[in-house]
């Protein structure tokens, strides 16, 4: 162990007592926040246990690994840190506090460490302990708190039981109407069975009526079928008739061509050319406008366009993203709110979507649901995810749209040399807050 663990060591041995209490019960209460991967697995079984039972049970074996394990506490004073923001700065930046509980103080220097940790602690152990006289009032005060709760506790059990009583009535408003609602319902099965009885006699009368339709139908059947015959032959009588005007309407058109045509030898005329008379008129032409669009990159306009364009694939730089959209997350819940955000983009425009997170910020195996149509991709180690990306865009064939994802200039120009459109990370921001 190093000087500054065997330090670390003896003052966390040498703890007040109330400061050593304090340190337990933050720690056991960060010990739920955490995800299983960071919690040491002797502490793992107590993670799902009520904040009190936790703190009372796991305190054994808790004490010893904060004292053994600057990862773990580091993690802990960060979930600390979060659920007391204002002093937990305070401490950590050295700012002093005057109003705050020294014990409170020294607690949070013990899990954040700063350079006068050692300071606080030494100063919560001069904080004088309670006198007899404090605990007999505290005592008083939980008595008089203990009456007071026995009493709500009574007017709660006779509001209790006036519902009950209320309850009772009411089951015997439903038992009434549930043998009201059986006479019903035997008066509606004997209805039931005359209906019933009058529509097999109904039955009777449509068969009857089904076969008479039958017989005038296979009457109009044949009636059908003799005007079907006169309209044939009127139409083949009628066919004739315009194909005899079609030939002289053919006859009389190929004549006037012939006309003309001889004509048009006659007068010795030139061909129709491209040239028209417009054309001999001079000025100057304008020049070509410039194609395409230039907008800013995080337009979000241009955006969809992009996202438009047939057989899209959208390269996301993960952490880029999720770093200037939600700074002060924890990176798992970074990565889950980012790629749950992308399966509703995909839902919307059918499009291929890959993001890349940096391996080298990974301390375990990863646990991620990313939803169908977006996929994840960590760096392998030894290689960021910069190198990720630009495989990624050169793996796609030549002349296929693809959009990058970053604010890293060097990630933006390198993919851009490959032949991807790069896009800002505010821009994918603004389209998924706009979703």
């Amino acid at each position: 162990m190093t000087e500054t663990g065997t330090a670390a060591s003896s003052a966390a041995t040498s703890l007040p007592e109330p400061v050593r209490q304090r340190v337990l019960a933050l720690a056991a209460h960060a010990l739920g926040q955490l995800p299983a991967s960071d919690i040491p697995a002797p502490l793992r079984r107590f993670a799902s246990f009520a904040p009190a039972k936790r703190a009372k049970l796991s305190a054994s074996v808790l004490g010893p690994i904060l004292e053994t394990d600057d990862h773990f506490r580091r993690l802990a004073a960060f979930q600390v840190r979060r659920e007391h923001p204002e002093l937990g700065d305070a401490v950590a930046e050295g700012v002093p506090v005057p109003a705050a509980d020294p014990v409170e103080v020294a607690a949070l220097a013990y899990l954040l460490r700063p350079d006068d940790w050692e300071q606080h602690v030494a100063a919560a152990a001069q904080v004088p302990v309670e006198s007899p006289r404090a605990d007999e009032e505290a005592v008083s005060r939980l008595s008089d708190q203990l009456d007071q709760a026995r009493t709500e506790a009574r007017q709660v059990r006779e509001r209790l039981r006036e519902q009950v009583n209320e309850l009772k009535a009411e089951n015997v408003t439903l038992r009434r109407k549930l043998n009201e609602a059986r006479q019903r319902i035997s008066s509606l099965h004997s209805d039931l069975e005359l209906r019933t009885t009058e529509a097999e006699t109904a039955d009777e009368r449509v068969d009857a009526a089904r076969a008479e339709v039958e017989r005038e139908l296979r009457k109009l059947r044949a009636r059908i079928t003799e005007l079907e015959a006169v309209d044939y032959a009127a139409r083949r009588t009628a066919g004739q008739e315009r194909e005899m005007a079609s030939t002289r309407t053919r006859l009389l058109l190929d004549t006037l061509l012939e006309a003309a045509s001889g004509l048009r030898r006659e007068l010795a005329l030139p061909p129709g050319g491209d040239l028209r008379p417009a054309d001999t008129v001079a000025g100057t032409e304008p020049e070509a406008a410039p194609m395409g669009r230039t907008a800013p990159d995080d337009d979000p306009a241009l955006f969809d366009e992009l996202l438009a364009l047939p057989q899209v694939h959208l390269i996301i730089d993960g952490y880029n993203v999720t770093k200037t959209a939600w700074p002060n997350s924890p990176l798992h819940s970074q990565r889950q709110r980012l790629v749950t955000a992308l399966g509703a983009l995909v839902a919307q425009r059918r499009i291929e979507v890959t993001v890349v997170f940096d391996g080298a910020e990974l301390s375990g195996p990863v646990q991620l649901n990313p939803p169908r149509g977006v996929r994840v991709r960590f760096s392998p180690a030894g290689v960021i995810a910069d190198e990720v990306i630009r495989q990624l865009v050169r793996a796609e064939p030549q002349g296929r749209p693809i959009v990058v994802v970053s604010t890293d200039r060097e990630v933006a120009e390198s993919t851009i040399k490959l032949g991807a459109r790069s896009l800002s990370a505010t821009s994918l921001i603004s389209r998924i807050a706009r979703a």
